[in-house]
């Protein structure tokens, strides 16, 4: 009997041709009290958002053989039930290429959490044209851990302090008190001008928009606009620099910024709104002020996460801790 059509061995057909079994996972103490959504994003690397969601929708995806939701809190010993799922060559490639392994400089460590000084033009974590960050290179570097998971963020181009969980329970408490505003934040700052002494307080309500392209940005509104978010800024000069009429810069005023709201681009944006943009900041700066800046000697954006106080998650001990300029910073300075 002659074939006429002839299908391709198993071992010859591609990740968007052969589907996995189903997988039945147990949940672990470390997981205990994650969303569903969050815990299923582990296992399927390579997955669009989208697609999870909709597994979780039409059943598919149980918890202990009944049905779920997507915000259900997993628990210790709860059997999670992975249906087959169907992924592109190219989207599997992506999933299977890991990230270079890569420690960082440590502030703090003990088996709750992490403190780390994360240098400028690292982003923490994959996404938005970025294919890894600080928290899948640290996973690849120490594949022993069973749980490291960012608790808070800082932009790209922002260096300093970034602090990661070991324990489920370090995330939730750390996470709390960022939710709360009981952490002190306070960054270094570098803006064109010379920042008024009495400008101590900026209290503008912010929005998020997109641009044309779909790119993220933000703007200052007022407090009535409907997708105002309330944003507090506390601001207090920590020095003047003269104007350098040789190397064509102007005075620049090295701020300490404290901000008690985490919006996007806070800082960024309300320092600009006040006439001070951030020395180097490529979206809200001064772009003739900043093609001069690589000239002499700074490439990236003056801005540094300083100081952070807390609270340990496991004694309750108030902690600060702190990350001095790093020295492409410090020279432009000094």
């Amino acid at each position: 009997m002659k074939h006429i059509i002839e299908g391709k061995p198993a071992t010859d057909r591609s990740p968007q041709q052969v589907q996995a079994a189903v997988r039945l996972i147990e949940v672990d103490e470390e997981s205990a009290g994650q969303r569903l959504d969050n815990f299923l994003m582990r296992y399927l690397k390579g997955v669009p958002k989208t697609h999870v969601y909709r597994i979780i929708r039409s059943g598919e995806v149980r918890i202990n053989k009944g049905r779920c939701a997507a915000d259900t809190r997993v628990q210790t010993g709860d059997v999670v039930r992975l249906p087959p799922v169907r992924v592109s060559d190219k989207v599997q490639e992506k999933a299977e290429r890991p990230a270079p392994a890569r420690e960082f400089p440590i502030l703090l460590e003990d088996e709750h959490l992490i403190a780390i000084d994360k240098p400028a033009g690292v982003a923490v974590h994959g996404g938005s044209g970025v294919s890894f960050g600080v928290i899948e290179q640290l996973r690849q570097a120490r594949p022993e851990a069973k749980f490291l998971e960012l608790v808070h963020r800082l932009d790209r181009e922002t260096s300093g302090i970034l602090l990661v969980a070991k324990k489920r329970s370090a995330l939730t408490k750390l996470q709390d008190q960022f939710r709360e505003r009981e952490t002190g934040k306070t960054y270094l700052a570098l803006v064109a001008g010379s920042w008024p002494g009495n400008k101590k307080v900026i209290d503008t309500p912010l929005r998020k928009y997109l641009l044309p392209d779909g790119e993220r940005r933000v703007r200052t509104t007022t407090v009535d606009d409907p997708d105002a978010m309330r944003a507090l800024t506390l601001v207090k000069v920590r020095s003047q620099l003269e104007a350098r009429s040789l190397q064509g810069l102007p005075a620049m005023s090295l701020l300490e910024v404290t901000i008690k709201t985490g919006r996007t681009h806070q800082i960024r944006v309300h320092l600009a709104s006040q006439g001070h943009g951030i020395v180097g900041d490529e979206k809200y700066g001064d772009f003739d002020l900043n093609r001069r800046l690589p000239k002499q000697g700074l490439k990236r954006m003056f801005l540094h996460a300083w100081r952070l106080q807390f609270n340990h998650p496991a004694t309750d001990e108030r902690i600060e801790l702190r990350a001095e300029l790093p020295e492409e910073l410090a020279e432009f300075v000094a």
